[in-house]
C-alpha cells in the first residue's frame, strides 16, 4: 500500500501544478485591467500612464507572466497564497475564514444525501417493481435533471418571500444561534443535495439489483436467513463500492455548485469568494479557492481509493 499511495501522491503534485498553471493563466486572459477596478471614476479620469506604471509595479503585474507565476507558485509552497489587489488582504486568513462555512454546507449536504439516498436506493431494489420503486426511480430522475440555480429561486419564492417561514439569504455560525443556523441552511442544503442524492439512490438501487442476483446471497437466502440480515451483512457492503466511487464525483460537483448556491443566498463562503474574485479580477483570491479546491478533491479521492480494501478484501494495491 506504501508504493500505492507513492504514486498517488506523485500525480497529486501532477495535478496540482497543472491546476495552478490552468488557473493562473487562464484568470489572467479575461478582458480588463484589475488596476483599473481599485480606482474610483475621479483617480481614473486624471492619473496618467506614468502613475498606471507604478502601480503596476507595485502590485508586480509589470513583470512577464512567466516571472509572476513562479514567484507565486514559491510563495504557495510556502503556504503563502498571495494578497488581495483589492482589499490588500491576506488571501491565506480570507480562505481560512470562509472555509469552514463551505466545508459546514458540503459536508450537510454530501452526508444527508449519502444517507438518504442509500437508504432509498435499497428500498427501491429490495421492493423492485413495486410502487415505492416506481416513486423513487421518478424522483430521482427528476432530480438529476433539475438545475440547482432554478430550484434555489424556485425555493427562495416559495418559503421566503410567500410563505415567509424561511430567511431569504444569509449565513450565521451554528455556535452563535443554532436556531437561525438551521433555519438559513435548510434551502442551500437542499439545492445542493437534491443531484447527489438522486445519482446515490440510482447507483445504490443498481449496485443491490446486481448484487442480489449473485450465487452466495442466494445461498444466503436459501439457508433460512432473514433478508434483513442478507442485505446489512452481505449485499450491502460490496453495494457499497461504486456507491463510495460515486461520492469523490459527487463532492466535486458538491464544490462546484457551492459557487452558484452561495451567490444565490448571500453565504459568505468560498464559492461566493471566487465569484466575487472573477468580477473583481481580483487574480489572488480566484488562484487560491481554485488550488483549495483542487486539493480537497484530490485528497477526497485518494480517501475513496483507500477505502475499497476495507469494503473489499479482494482490492490489493500492487
Amino acid at each position: 500500500m506504501a508504493s500505492y499511495i507513492i504514486r498517488r501522491l506523485i500525480q497529486f503534485v501532477f495535478v496540482f501544478l497543472l491546476a495552478s498553471i490552468t488557473v493562473f493563466f487562464a484568470i489572467r486572459l479575461l478582458p480588463g485591467d484589475p488596476i483599473l477596478v481599485i480606482m474610483t471614476p475621479e483617480e481614473m479620469g486624471r492619473v496618467t500612464d506614468e502613475q498606471l506604471g507604478v502601480l503596476r509595479h507595485e502590485y508586480g503585474l509589470d513583470r512577464p507572466m512567466l516571472v509572476q507565476y513562479v514567484g507565486w507558485l514559491s510563495d504557495v509552497l510556502h503556504g503563502d497564497l498571495g494578497v488581495s489587489l483589492i482589499y490588500r488582504t491576506s488571501v491565506t486568513s480570507e480562505i481560512l475564514k470562509r472555509l469552514p462555512i463551505t466545508l459546514h454546507l458540503g459536508l450537510l449536504a454530501i452526508i444527508s444525501s449519502g444517507i438518504l439516498g442509500t437508504l432509498l436506493g435499497v428500498l427501491s431494489a429490495v421492493r423492485r417493481g413495486r410502487w415505492l420503486d416506481t416513486v423513487v426511480t421518478i424522483t430521482a430522475n427528476l432530480g438529476i435533471t433539475v438545475p440547482s440555480f432554478w430550484l434555489a429561486i424556485l425555493l427562495v419564492y416559495i418559503f421566503a418571500i410567500y410563505f415567509r417561514i424561511l430567511p431569504v439569504c444569509g449565513y450565521t455560525s451554528p455556535f452563535n444561534n443554532l436556531t437561525m443556523s438551521t433555519r438559513q441552511l435548510i434551502m442551500p442544503v437542499f439545492c445542493l443535495a437534491v443531484f447527489p442524492l438522486a445519482t446515490v439512490a440510482r447507483q445504490t438501487r443498481s449496485s443491490m439489483l446486481e448484487v442480489m442476483g449473485q450465487d452466495y446471497i442466494r445461498t444466503a437466502l436459501s439457508k433460512g436467513l432473514k433478508e434483513r440480515i442478507v442485505i446489512t451483512r452481505h449485499a450491502l457492503k460490496n453495494a457499497f463500492i461504486p456507491v463510495v466511487t460515486l461520492t469523490g464525483i459527487l463532492f466535486r460537483n458538491v464544490l462546484g455548485g457551492a459557487v452558484i448556491i452561495e451567490t444565490v443566498f448571500n453565504i459568505p463562503g468560498l464559492g461566493r469568494l471566487a465569484v466575487s474574485g472573477i468580477i473583481t479580477h481580483d487574480y489572488a483570491f480566484v488562484q487560491g479557492v481554485v488550488l483549495v479546491m483542487v486539493s480537497a478533491v484530490l485528497l477526497i479521492n485518494l480517501a475513496i481509493d483507500l477505502s475499497y480494501g476495507w469494503l473489499d478484501p479482494r482490492v490489493r494495491y500492487d
